[in-house]
């Protein structure tokens, strides 16, 4: 008596990969460059992870991490230890902090299912991709709002940088803001000559209709 023959199929479903439809079989054929979010435990804290993935290889890595002072170190430790390695390694690896692990999983569940930022782009990003809007003066795209309903919304920091002024218009309702870019700041104060007060000069720019403003305010203080 024959056993019945399984159907094979026609493999697993093809993803995209940097402009290449993939029908990925190992982990070396995972190439893509993409995002994952993940919490801690107790949900104080969560971590952005960027990866540049070539060849199922890790090769450059971004993390970001907010609401726990441990994690940036974590963060630190977790950074030295992903480049060079495999998807698989890393997922199976302890990232030191329960948000980055859990970041970890999910950048892994984008780039095996083809949700990567780099699906369509011939060749995929870069290393160095993940850097891109660091290295134009800005720092960790962290936000930092505040809200009471009797004392309104106060902007603290955004991604600009550090929010010093609110412009408001006759209605109270915020326009516009002005700011000091901390990467700009760094960047002077590096040249020892540069006065302090002059370099925070430079670096403070607006944004919005702040020139139309009725009221201004400063977010820390009225």
């Amino acid at each position: 008596m024959s056993c019945p023959k399984n159907i094979k199929g026609f493999g697993p479903s093809p993803i995209p990969e940097e402009a290449k439809w993939v029908q990925s079989k190992e982990i070396t054929q995972i190439s893509g460059f993409s995002h994952g979010c993940g919490k801690c435990a107790p949900q104080q804290g969560t971590c952005k992870l960027t990866l540049n993935v070539k060849n199922g290889i890790i090769k450059e890595a971004l993390v970001e991490t907010i609401g726990c002072s441990g994690m940036t170190h974590s963060a630190a430790m977790a950074a030295e230890i992903l480049p060079g390695k495999t998807l698989l390694e890393a997922l199976n690896t302890d990232l030191v902090c329960d948000a980055i692990n859990d970041a970890m999983k999910n950048i892994f569940l984008q780039l095996v299912y083809g949700r990567s930022q780099s699906a369509f782009s011939e060749g995929g990003l870069e290393i160095g991709a993940g850097l891109e809007d660091l290295g134009k003066n800005l720092t960790s795209s962290v936000a930092t709002v505040y809200s009471r309903e009797d004392t309104g919304t106060r902007y603290l920091n955004l991604t600009e940088g550090y929010i010093t002024k609110q412009a408001l218009d006759e209605n109270g309702e915020i326009i516009g803001y002005e700011y000091v870019s901390i990467g700009a700041l760094m960047n002077l104060l590096k040249d020892e000559n540069v006065d302090v007060k002059e370099a925070i000069k430079k670096s403070t720019k607006r944004y919005g209709r702040f020139d139309e403003a009725v009221t201004v305010i400063d977010p820390r203080r009225d």
